[in-house]
């Protein structure tokens, strides 16, 4: 297991970061190396970003960071297969998760086991934990039972639709959310117009880019934004003060991973355009 540690920033001190920096501190990049688990420890909100490719069998581990005896004994997770067919094993029992299919796993569930089908086509196992104060049931979440809405207008070139897996209208968990968004050909823009959601932090992960694609992952204040240039199966970190926005050079999807004070999908602070810098 790998597991880096990531501190949070204050807006000021943000607006001072050049590209390296920004990239070190908030840019996550080599989640899928094959036979390792990888993960990244953010101070903002504590949330666990990470990302399993199993060969053989890869247990989910925890280090003296968390300062627990398992993984999950004060935490929840959520887990979306972006890569070949693959399952989990969660104290025994096994979830079968096909491409772009998710499950939700509650706090306490001591064994946690992520395997690929066939080690030639690895799974892609990416998840997100958040610390948790009492148990829910885990639950299995394939495309089709996520809650979908769609947003966006071709002229506009951000025509896309929000698959809503981890949500309150489809699980139950403590603070965790996530999700997954598809932009449709043609379109680029993803959450322009912008906004920001104080009481929520947010990380972004992109994939579906082809392999010489990049897109523009835009954030910081309205008012002093910065970006950083994202491939394939990379993800950034968001704090709860930053807008979150990006722009591809094709099409592309990406999974938001949110934990805060609330689960109110709706709830943001839209930012007009006339006020972005």
């Amino acid at each position: 297991m790998k597991l880096d540690v990531r501190h949070g920033v204050h807006p000021q001190d943000f607006k001072c970061y050049d590209t390296d920096r920004l990239r070190k501190d908030f840019l996550i990049t080599d989640l899928f190396v094959l036979g390792e688990t990888s993960m990244v420890y953010s101070h903002v909100d504590r949330i666990i970003t990470g990302g399993a490719c199993p060969k053989e069998p890869l247990k989910l581990e925890c280090g003296k960071e968390l300062g627990v005896g398992y993984f999950l004994e004060r935490r929840e997770l959520g887990i979306i297969n972006v890569g070949g067919p693959g399952s989990v094993t969660v104290d025994g029992e096994t979830f079968d998760l096909k491409p772009l299919d998710g499950l939700y796993l509650g706090m306490g569930q001591k064994d946690v086991t992520f395997s690929s089908d066939d080690p030639t086509n690895p799974a892609h196992m990416y998840f997100s934990s958040a610390p948790a104060h009492t148990n829910h049931p885990n639950c299995y979440i394939d495309i089709e039972k996520a809650k979908k809405v769609k947003m966006g207008e071709p002229e506009k070139a951000n025509v896309r639709t929000i698959n809503q897996y981890i949500h309150p209208d489809v699980c139950t968990t403590c603070q965790l959310m996530m999700g997954l968004t598809q932009l449709e050909s043609g379109n680029v823009w993803n959450t322009m117009p912008c906004h920001t959601h104080d009481r929520r932090m947010e990380v972004y992960f992109y994939f579906d880019l082809p392999e010489d694609g990049l897109a523009m992952h835009l954030f910081g204040e309205p008012s002093e934004t910065r970006h950083i240039m994202v491939r394939n199966e990379e993800a950034v970190i968001n704090p709860s003060w930053s807008i979150h926005s990006a722009a591809g050079i094709s099409n592309y999807s990406f999974i938001w991973s949110m934990v805060g004070e609330n689960q109110e999908f709706t709830d943001m602070d839209h930012i007009p355009m006339e006020e972005l810098r």
